[in-house]
């Protein structure tokens, strides 16, 4: 829609005021010219790029970094200063030799001088049981059972191997096969999945024991998702962890109350009482649906079909409502579960994870400004200058998260309001800065909550273990592969949190060996930071 000036009437206007009316127009005729020309080069300049646009990542976090390290002949000079150990101090001798030397008369010994050679043996080994057998009076066959660690026709070690190299090496259950063959190992494809897939409950008891430890210890978690596919269709893998764990769930496809669903983990009930009541009014639920919900507090639904059964006693069947009283009661089964008390959701904006108390990704923030495409030059200088200041903003977000004062979150809450509350003139840009400071709380949770990370940097590291084995595995064809691929990439993530092998830990929990590995949830436990009041 054209908004026209005002013209003065013009019968009215003497022959000096129509010459200065008639030069001013053609003043603004000029200027518009002139940016007509300027838009069309460029809408020119565009038309000739193929594809979309090739956007950098911003670079804001390293870019922000107090102190970078040094680098060039600096660097290195400091580096040399700093005298690493030699490698061989952390490795366990399995055998000595002493090399041979004739001395000749007159040497005087000197001791020995070490070199360390580490090597990596590989072999098949075939182990055949002879059980006796008997035959009783009563014509009763007896046979000696097997030993307790002898579980089936392929070995703990054998079993240990595959884990590893499929879910922590990324190698496809084909060129394992081929891989196995090679080595002598006469195993068939199926037996292979079998020994992925097959008999891990141990392992998905201490994956949902992780995830449990960790939602009632955590100040706070960063949450993310990727596509995935199951059974050929697509879904969802949702991530949730902080720095002590990791815990991966993947499900049918995203929403919020899928998502608080998977944070209820192996919780079934919905339950009403305050927390489920606080959830409906933050999220603006209907008067009518809070007054019936209101009249069952404190009432506890074992499972998804009590509680459908109850909805509709309640009057309650419309989509939406449903749908928000839903939400509010697994909010509620939280709650009664000690799940996620005063537990800050970092995420990097995405509707399905804006429950609770939230904390939004500055860097995910940032790129709804280095996203923008500018045309003209003062466009371009006003989004240079806007990104200048909010690099400049995060940076000393970070120096306050290290160092908080009061009087450093007075200015820096000043300094927000000044920054995304200013007009630039680029249409775009003044709609980003608007949206942004809508999310005032959510971006400045780390001045209450110093603990709280300004990015979800380290969700963006551990999804991608579920990204590159979709890219080479593609789909999981049975429940217990897709709950395989979730339960050991949960605790492979894990062991590497807590600085712990996962090839060691394998190995302690298939009874190979014993490196005394502690209970993941005892040590997730172990490392909470004690929470406020």
């Amino acid at each position: 829609m054209t908004i026209r000036p005002e013209l003065p009437n013009l019968e009215d206007l003497s022959a000096a005021e129509l010459r200065s009316l008639v030069v001013s127009l053609l003043e603004t005729v000029a200027q518009l010219e002139a940016k007509v020309a300027a838009l069309t080069e460029e809408n020119t300049r565009l038309k000739g790029l193929k594809g979309r646009p090739n956007l950098k990542p911003s670079g804001m976090e390293k870019g922000t970094d107090p102190s970078p390290p040094p680098s060039g002949r600096a660097g290195q000079r400091q580096r040399r200063r700093e005298p690493r150990p030699p490698k061989s101090v952390r490795l366990i001798v399995d055998e000595d030799r002493v090399v041979p030397l004739a001395p000749q008369p007159g040497w005087r010994f000197k001791g020995f001088k070490f070199y360390t050679v580490q090597d990596l043996v590989v072999e098949t080994r075939v182990v055949r049981y002879w059980r006796p057998c008997y035959r009783t009076p009563e014509g009763k066959l007896i046979i000696a059972p097997l030993p307790l660690e002898v579980t089936g026709h392929f070995g703990a070690n054998l079993v240990r191997y595959l884990l590893s190299q499929h879910y922590q090496c990324r190698v496809t259950m084909p060129l394992l096969h081929q891989q196995l063959q090679d080595l002598g190992i006469l195993i068939s494809a199926g037996q292979i999945s079998n020994l992925l897939t097959k008999d891990h409950d141990a392992f998905h008891s201490e994956k949902a024991a992780v995830k449990q430890a960790g939602l009632e210890t955590a100040r706070w978690i960063s949450v993310d998702d990727t596509g995935a596919r199951h059974l050929g269709i697509n879904g969802v893998t949702t991530q949730i962890g902080d720095d002590r764990f990791t815990s991966f769930d993947t499900v049918a496809a995203k929403s919020r109350l899928m998502f608080l669903m998977t944070l209820r983990g192996g919780f079934q009930d919905y339950v009403i009482n305050a927390a489920a009541l606080i959830y409906l009014h933050e999220q603006d639920a209907p008067a009518f649906l809070i007054e019936r919900l209101m009249a069952h507090d404190g009432r506890q639904f074992a499972d998804e079909d009590t509680w459908t059964d109850h909805l509709i006693a309640f009057g309650i069947t419309g989509a939406k409502a449903v749908r928000l009283a839903s939400e509010a009661a697994v909010a509620g089964s939280l709650d009664h579960h000690g799940l996620l008390q005063d537990t800050v959701i970092v995420s990097d904006g995405a509707g399905q994870f804006d429950v609770f108390r939230h904390g939004l990704c500055w860097i995910h923030a940032e790129r709804l400004i280095h996203r923008l495409v500018p045309v003209t030059e003062a466009q371009r200088a006003a989004v240079a200058l806007v990104r200048h200041l909010i690099w400049w903003l995060y940076r000393d977000l970070k120096l306050y998260r290290a160092n908080p004062s009061a009087q450093a979150k007075a200015g820096l809450k000043a300094r927000f309001d000044r920054l995304f509350g200013r007009t630039t003139g680029f249409a775009d840009l003044d709609a980003a800065l608007a949206r942004l400071k809508r999310r005032k709380s959510e971006l400045l949770v780390a001045l209450e909550r110093p603990e709280v990370p300004l990015n979800t940097n380290s969700s963006e590291q551990d999804v991608r273990d579920p990204v590159t084995i979709r890219k080479i595995s593609g789909s999981t064809r049975s429940e217990d592969g897709r709950r395989c691929r979730d339960t050991f990439l949960s605790l492979k993530k894990t062991c590497q949190k807590n600085a712990i092998s996962f090839w060691a830990y394998l190995g302690d929990r298939l009874g190979i060996t014993t490196h005394g590995i502690a209970h993941l949830p005892d040590l997730i436990r172990q490392r909470a930071a004690p929470k406020p009041g």
